[in-house]
């Protein structure tokens, strides 16, 4: 980590979250999602036959899914500084620059990031987890960092 915001982390009181918290954040906002997509799509799924027919309706609304994911964590990011499971393990994200709320820009970066790092296998969460910093690909991208709240 960079001394002078290792000095202003430290000067304001904040410490990084560690990957636990954040994992166990990942795994309540991705829970509420899918359980989110499940309702909405709830007589679709009642009317289908074989385990293969779920599969095929799941993967038509894939783009609708990753839609939802950016809104979901540009919107609270942007208004809150954390996710419904951020919020829950007392985790939110601050913006390196000003140590506040992202905005709407940067909000949206990061979500965008996000759901890339997603579909490439995780590789920009695995980022995070060496990174000393705990930035992943998305906190690179967006110049943020995961802080206890």
């Amino acid at each position: 980590m960079n001394e002078e915001l290792e000095k202003r982390l430290h000067h304001e009181g904040i410490t990084l979250a560690q990957n636990k918290k954040r994992a166990v954040a990942f795994f309540i906002d991705e829970m509420l999602l899918s359980f989110l997509l499940i309702a909405a799509l709830w007589d679709s799924f009642i009317q289908a036959a074989t385990t293969e027919e779920i599969i095929i309706l799941t993967n038509s609304f894939v783009l609708e899914f990753m839609l939802m994911k950016i809104i979901y964590q540009a919107f609270f990011v942007m208004q809150y500084g954390a996710t419904l499971g951020k919020l829950a393990m007392k985790i939110r994200v601050v913006e390196i620059k000003t140590l506040n709320n992202p905005n709407v820009l940067v909000s949206l970066n990061r979500a965008i990031i996000r759901v890339i790092s997603e579909m490439l296998l995780y590789l920009g969460f695995l980022w995070g987890m060496l990174n000393p910093v705990r930035q992943t690909w998305h906190d690179l991208s967006a110049k943020t960092l995961v802080v206890n709240a």
